[in-house]
């Protein structure tokens, strides 16, 4: 004799039980609705796949698994994977910002800028690469570029050079923190760096007398140092050509 299985028979005479409005009611009620997908949802998706699986990984694709949706609803807000990068790039530089001129100041306004930049780049995995590849347009990047040509011409800055100021700053800022990232990535750190030092330090004197002597202190500071150093050196070649007013002849 076949066994009845309870259970089976309560599923099954569950919506006998339920009073027909109430059937009625729930037939009526909506679907959940889906939150809208928005450009500001798919930048902050594709920086979280960015900052745990980097730029070469990045990916369309990976954006759109990121916020839950298919890959062709992306397209309704970015073009590309390439306007998907300028985007990002123009949201990470919204927090840039440049002080009012100050002529007194100058080369301190500058020193900031350089670090508030080198800062902004860290913040996210592969941000300089992404901003190296990019030109700075878009509202906020067009009335910070303004904001920094006035800075520099205020300093005194003869015009040929002030209006290459802040570019020279940009490729010195993201150079530097783009070759931190390289070596992070290829493991390189304060013991490799102690391995580095030794190798110079041991070189045969007789044959490279000023690396074996000197060669230990190319890779002797940390890269906060390092770029300290970098941006001195840089406001005191734009500090030169303020005092003699010469500007480079073009070849």
């Amino acid at each position: 004799m076949a066994r009845t299985d309870h259970r089976d028979n309560a599923a099954d005479g569950a919506d006998s039980l339920t009073p027909p409005w109430e059937q009625r009611r729930l037939a009526k009620r909506p679907a959940p609705k889906r939150k809208p997908l928005t450009l500001q949802t798919i930048i902050d998706g594709a920086l979280a796949v960015l900052d745990r699986e980097g730029l070469e990984v990045l990916s369309m694709r990976k954006v759109a698994a990121e916020v839950g949706v298919a890959v062709s609803a992306l397209y309704a807000h970015v073009r590309d994977k390439d306007e998907l990068l300028q985007v990002m790039y123009e949201h990470v530089y919204t927090r840039f910002s440049v002080p009012d001129p100050d002529p007194d100041n100058w080369q301190e306004q500058v020193r900031e800028l350089a670090r508030q930049l080198r800062r902004l780049l860290l913040s996210h995995r592969d941000m300089a690469r992404i901003s190296m590849g990019r030109f700075p347009a878009g509202p906020n990047l067009v009335v910070q570029l303004e904001r920094m040509l006035a800075l520099f011409l205020a300093a005194g800055l003869p015009a040929p050079i002030a209006t290459k100021a802040g570019d020279m700053l940009s490729l010195l800022v993201e150079g530097v923190v783009l070759e931190t990232d390289m070596w992070h990535e290829r493991g390189i750190d304060d013991e490799s760096d102690e391995e580095i030092r030794t190798y110079f330090a041991e070189l045969p004197k007789e044959r490279f007398p000023k690396l074996s002597e000197h060669g230990p202190a190319m890779f002797a500071d940390s890269p906060e140092s390092r770029f300290e150093v970098f941006l001195d050196v840089f406001i005191s070649g734009l500090a030169s050509y303020r005092q003699s007013g010469s500007v480079p002849s073009q070849q």
